[in-house]
């Protein structure tokens, strides 16, 4: 079974690959070829992955190909826990680094460098310095030093701790396939990378095969250890069988995308907007499915839900400055903390794992573009004439239609009113409405030639 990953690694790598796991051994298929090309990925979704070749009842052959395939990273530490590593010519692993995660400081050996080259103080009493003063300065110093961060004074902090993991990780999967554990050592501390004919010749991969065919007929004959077990592998007359990647593999992959959950998540907050605007069941049926799959993808990532509040709440000042006459404030708040929160949003640096900021941009451009035509339209409806109510009434003509003594009735603007009048007003006549007195309108007979 050939099994291939091609990109960066994520949820919906892990998933295909586990399913396929799964699927050879039910149908016992007698080894699984693992075709990698990817930049590295994520750390979950890496283990995982590692997790799952570990527990495999079947052989897993990691193989870095095509010709010009890399397997960096992520890409790295899977291939060591392979039961077979092998590769194309002119590929290449390695640069195992660990990304830190949510920035962080600067690891500490940097900053052990830069205390090494910072020029020492002497204290030398025949240059005038008292005792006194010398156990001063001491006491200063020590106490300069016992107030600085654990990290600051040489003891590990978080990328450290992240390293020193990364380490005995791969160090443990090289030590359990008999691989060279001090290069992978070196591919992590100091992002080392090996071509394929390095690679061979430095004992990290086993073999070097030009096609999946020439992989099998390469390793006939060999024993690998199957969970403490040695298993000799027949694997010369071997089909070979490619499985695709399935629907379900496919759209999580477009969603757990992050750009597309970020927009799924956009276009639902606006879809929901419209339908608080307008009623229509249709925008409300969209913005709900967009909103949840948006938010099942951003969960099978590593999020910032600070962030995503953030983003949460920028919306929704955004939408509220339309109803509430803030002049602007809630709209600029709005946008601080939708274009925050956007930033912030995904907690990885990990390459094809981020929000471009031309996407952040553009969609806050847009939503300043909204909120200032919102504002322009309320500005203008306040300098607009009164087109209904009370006052715009006062000063109408109309018509009498009947009238009895100092009261009668009257069409104005269409409608009929009652009226009342301090003289008699013939039937027909034209009359200006002076005031209202609840439902009734206090006229005038309309002087001639106005």
């Amino acid at each position: 079974m050939l099994l291939t990953i091609k990109g960066p690694i994520g949820p919906a790598v892990s998933d295909h690959v586990r399913r396929g796991l799964a699927k050879a051994a039910e149908q016992d298929v007698q080894a699984v070829i693992l075709q990698m090309d990817t930049p590295g990925g994520l750390d979950t979704s890496m283990r995982e992955i590692i997790q799952d070749i570990l527990s495999s009842p079947v052989p897993v052959i990691g193989y870095v190909g095509p010709g010009g395939a890399r397997a960096a990273s992520a890409g790295t530490y899977i291939l060591y826990a392979c039961h077979v590593a092998a590769m194309a010519p002119a590929t290449n692993l390695g640069a195992a680094t660990p990304v830190q995660i949510g920035g962080g400081s600067p690891f500490s050996p940097a900053r052990e460098d830069e205390e090494k080259q910072k020029p020492k103080k002497k204290k030398d009493k025949d240059q005038g310095e008292t005792e006194d003063e010398a156990d001063a300065e001491a006491q200063a110093e020590a106490q300069a030093d016992s107030d600085e961060p654990e990290s600051a004074k040489g003891h590990p902090g978080l990328p450290e701790k992240a390293m020193n993991d990364a380490i005995a990780y791969i160090r443990g999967l090289a030590q359990k396939r008999g691989r060279n554990a001090e290069w992978a050592e070196k591919a992590v501390r100091e992002a080392a990378s090996l071509s394929a004919k390095d690679a061979l010749a430095e004992g990290v991969i086993d073999l070097i095969a030009e096609t999946p065919e020439d992989l099998l007929a390469k390793m006939d004959g060999r024993t690998v250890d199957m969970n403490g077990e040695p298993r000799t592998l027949d694997t010369a007359s071997l089909e070979i069988v490619e499985v695709e990647v399935d629907w379900r593999t496919r759209l999580l992959g477009v969603i757990t995308n992050p750009t597309v959950a970020y927009l799924l998540l956009m276009l639902g907050m606006q879809a929901l907007v419209l339908e608080f605007y307008s009623g229509s069941i249709v925008a409300g049926v969209f913005g709900g499915i967009c909103i949840l799959l948006g938010l099942y993808g951003l969960h099978l990532l590593p999020v910032d839900y600070a962030g995503l509040a953030l983003i949460l709440l920028g919306l929704a000042l955004l939408v509220a400055e339309a109803f509430v006459p803030s002049f602007g404030v809630l709209g600029i708040g709005g946008l601080v903390a939708f274009v925050a929160g956007s930033i912030m949003l995904l907690d990885t640096d990990v390459p094809g794992y981020g929000i471009p900021w031309y996407l952040i941009g553009s969609i806050a451009a847009v939503a300043a573009g909204l909120m200032l035509l919102t504002m322009t339209m309320l500005v203008r409806s306040r300098r607009r004439a009164v087109v209904s109510g009370v006052e715009q009434m006062l000063d109408s003509t109309g018509s009498v239609i009947e009238w009895a003594d100092e009261q009668g009735r009257v069409r104005v603007q269409g409608e009929v009113w009652r009226a009342r009048a301090a003289e008699a007003i013939d039937p027909g006549s034209r009359v200006r409405v002076k005031a209202i007195e609840g439902l009734t309108l206090v006229v005038e007979p309309e002087a001639e030639g106005r």
